[in-house]
């Protein structure tokens, strides 16, 4: 079987396990818009345990990730898949069964974990199920299949919940993920000796690679904790203060008058909405002959140029199509970082790598709420908070501008 066959032939496997993350995702999403308003039927005291709930689940990822790591180490992914799913089905179906903040905060536990399982053994599946030829297109797609269970969850539940009860809509969300395991059962193989078969390639490969490997690990980690903290933890987290900031608590569009809170979440599902295609666009051009790094570069000049501009007083409808821009460019980003993280997973410990890659992330995104809110109680905070994600992103595009110039040449008197 030909290369490009046999990663066709796989290409299905990508797409399995993103659909049975996105049905896991259902009840996590649906709580970000429900919890805040149907707090009392979750059995809370307080609307801040609301916040404490919702964030919870992302902290406990920080102390687990390694331990999941290890775990995936001795098990084989599909184990592990299966595992999440059992986790995840549990934790939603909680939502529904029980009340209380200690019991949701074990329930939100619980998923930060599923969802670490979830996460590392994704990205591991697609290390070993993809070539360099093809890993662009597929990461894109993934991450763009996963993220409809986002849209779903906010949507459906959304519409579901003042008409059924958040309690009916979890227990109902709760049994869909169970759909997972046949599909998991069924179509993934993977075992504990695809990873030993990765060691040893490893070891093959290490006396020629282990300078640029080095240096490639600590540059994506980095790269990829502070895509993670200016695209997760800033601007999703504070787009609606900084448009209530700039516009008050209701505008005007199209000549009907909303609410901030329902403008964002708009804007925010676009991007769910196109992630699947646009996203895998992105990856398909990453895959090309010029390689991943170029794009990389124009995408992070082109979000630093939109981050910091989304922070200015604009027309509400100006800002909106920034807004925009900058979700295209966080498409394209996310992207190609996931891409070049696989393509330096498969020349080490795909396993181990892939979880040092996903604890960075994890805490970018818990730091970035938190860095944000702190410096917006100064004096013209958002455009600190903003112009300075700028500049990170202009930053980053001088690192890997330079890094590939320098590559390029060693290459030229190599040839």
């Amino acid at each position: 079987m030909s290369k490009s066959s046999k990663a066709e032939s796989k290409s299905p496997v990508t797409i399995i396990v993103a659909l049975v993350t996105a049905i896991s995702l259902l009840g996590d999403s649906m709580l970000y818009i429900a919890l805040p308003l149907y707090w009392k039927e979750a059995g809370l005291d307080s609307i801040w345990q609301v916040g404490v709930l919702l964030s919870i689940n992302r902290f406990i990822r920080l102390p687990f990730n390694p331990l999941v790591g290890w775990l995936y180490n001795k098990i084989s992914l599909k184990t592990g898949l299966v595992i999440a799913i059992i986790l995840g089905s549990i934790t939603t179906l909680g939502y529904g069964l029980l009340r209380g903040f200690i019991a949701w905060i074990i329930l939100r536990s619980l998923w930060g974990i599923a969802w670490s399982f979830f996460r590392i053994g994704g990205l591991s599946i697609l290390a070993f199920d993809t070539d360099k030829d093809n890993r662009g297109k597929s990461i894109g797609l993934y991450n763009g299949l996963y993220r409809l269970g986002s849209l779903f969850g906010m949507l459906v539940g959304g519409l579901l919940v003042p008409i059924i009860g958040l309690s009916n809509v979890s227990i109902i969300f709760g049994c869909l993920t169970l759909f997972g395991l046949p599909l998991i059962l069924l179509y993934v193989n993977t075992t504990p000796s695809m990873a030993n078969e990765q060691d040893n390639k490893a070891v093959i490969v290490k006396e020629r690679f282990i300078i640029r490997l080095k240096q490639g690990r600590g540059m994506i980690i980095f790269t990829g904790f502070w895509i993670t903290l200016l695209i997760q933890g800033v601007f999703i987290s504070t787009l609606s203060s900084l448009i209530e900031h700039n516009h008050g608590e209701n505008v005007v569009l199209f000549g009907s008058v909303m609410s901030v809170t329902f403008l964002t979440g708009i804007i925010l599902s676009a991007r769910w909405i196109w992630e699947p295609f646009l996203g895998a666009r992105f990856g398909i051009w990453s895959d090309g002959v010029k390689g991943r790094v170029p794009l990389l570069v124009l995408s992070l000049i082109f979000a630093g140029l939109t981050f910091g501009s989304v922070s200015y007083e604009l027309p509400l409808g100006v800002m909106i199509f920034i807004t925009f821009l900058v979700m295209i460019a966080a498409t394209s980003l996310t992207t190609i970082v996931d891409a070049i993280a696989l393509d330096i997973s498969t020349n080490t410990n795909v396993v181990s790598f892939l979880t040092t890659y996903t604890i960075a992330q994890d805490l970018g995104a818990s730091l970035g709420p938190f860095i944000s809110f702190m410096i917006f109680g100064l004096a013209n905070g958002f455009t600190y908070v903003y112009w300075g994600g700028a500049s990170v992103f202009l930053l980053l595009a001088i690192l890997w501008s330079s890094s590939y110039r320098r590559e390029r040449r060693m290459n030229s008197s190599m040839s």
